[in-house]
């Protein structure tokens, strides 16, 4: 079984100890997606969801909650991020939204939270703008992409 914290000799739960690492470069990208019916597609392509540019702010939601992310989830490290770009792009086929979120910091951990909160958020906020039209809309497939920097380098999911 993994350990999820480490615990102190007291059994508190601690951080975890990044002072001894290096300070490199570290990105993520995560992605995840919103499958709706096609008419649901179509209002917030039309742009005649009630609560306004859908699109526009899942993103700016997105980009809001990487920067909280050390609020959010216990034991996250606060960090100084230098960069996060959420988009949010409808998708025919799926029928739906794809979201993408990439985070970049200069730091001693990494962002794959960042990332992955970015993307949580920024579906959830399509799904609350949109929910009075379409109630059987379903979130689906989060999941860290690409991790690279730090000591374990380079991650690429298949």
């Amino acid at each position: 079984m993994t350990k999820l914290t480490h615990l102190d000799a007291s059994g508190s739960a601690n951080m975890v100890d990044v002072s001894e690492k290096d300070v490199t470069s570290r990105t993520a990208i995560a992605e995840g997606e919103v499958v709706m019916n096609p008419e649901t597609v179509a209002l917030i392509r039309q742009g005649d969801a009630k609560k306004g540019d859908v699109l526009g702010t899942a993103r700016l939601a997105g980009i809001m909650a990487s920067k909280r992310t050390h609020e959010l989830i216990p034991l996250c490290h606060p960090l100084l991020i230098s960069k996060v770009k959420v988009d949010c792009a409808l998708d025919e086929e799926l029928p739906g939204v794809r979201v993408t979120a990439e985070v970049k910091v200069s730091g001693q951990t990494g962002v794959e939270m960042e990332a992955l909160t970015a993307v949580s958020i920024a579906c959830l906020t399509i799904y609350d703008m949109v929910k009075a039209a379409d109630r059987t809309m379903r979130i689906d497939n989060i999941r860290l992409r690409m991790k690279s920097g730090g000591r374990s380098g380079l991650f690429e999911a298949p």
